[in-house]
């Protein structure tokens, strides 16, 4: 099976990707270094309808790269609600709010740049409906485990990458650190009681996590 043939005839039977969204892509193509890394539209309509569909008040994204997931939480989000991104790289801030004030949800995100290990602890625990980690994959256990106690229970947190471009599973990258730190993410989840997990084939791996 062609999975490029597959992603296309996925992509020519949804939503079609928001013109903001396109122009962003493109911005991202011709100006950043890593433009794969932004969710596309695949992603991106599934974020919005999970938040259509669970109507979160308080959305934390680890990982804001361009913004574009962020805009997707936002789209599906309640009107009342508040996504908080939390981006690592202070020179992506001015990318990233160009795009957030010409979006009509845009003033539902609150950008917060700095390390996401050291800002997370300000937030009270029980306090966010859904999680959505895309960041170091090093550090995925790490930050696992200082939201766990932050999220409400029956919350929800999505973590994108578990497969990490199919190295979960090739031996000649088990000691690259990136992908020792994806394996340790699932190894982790796998044995943890206190929650319910499915990952899912979107992209490079989607994994759904339930806080019981």
């Amino acid at each position: 099976m062609d999975e490029f043939k597959i992603e296309d005839y996925i992509l020519s039977h949804i939503d079609s990707e928001p013109d903001l969204l396109k122009r962003m892509t493109r911005e991202a193509h011709i100006k950043l270094l890593r433009p794969r890394m932004l969710s596309g539209n695949i992603q991106g309509r599934f974020l919005k309808i999970l938040t259509s569909l669970l109507k979160p008040e308080n959305i934390l994204e680890i990982g804001t790269f361009t913004g574009y997931s962020a805009l997707c939480l936002a789209e599906g989000a309640p009107e009342n609600s508040k996504i908080v991104t939390i981006e690592i790289d202070d020179e992506m801030e001015s990318f990233i709010n160009k795009y957030l004030l010409q979006s009509e949800y845009g003033h539902k995100v609150d950008l917060r740049i700095g390390d996401a290990l050291k800002l997370i602890p300000q937030y009270n625990n029980n306090y966010f409906d859904l999680i959505f980690i895309d960041a170091n994959k090093r550090d995925f256990v790490a930050y696992y485990d200082i939201i766990f106690d932050k999220m409400k229970n029956g919350g929800i947190i999505i973590v994108d990458n578990t497969f990490w471009n199919g190295k979960v599973i090739d031996e000649e990258f088990k000691n690259d650190e990136q992908t020792k730190g994806v394996l340790q993410f699932n190894k982790h989840i796998q044995e943890d009681p206190r929650i319910e997990k499915v990952i899912l084939p979107i992209r490079d791996g989607l994994t759904i996590i339930r806080k019981k």
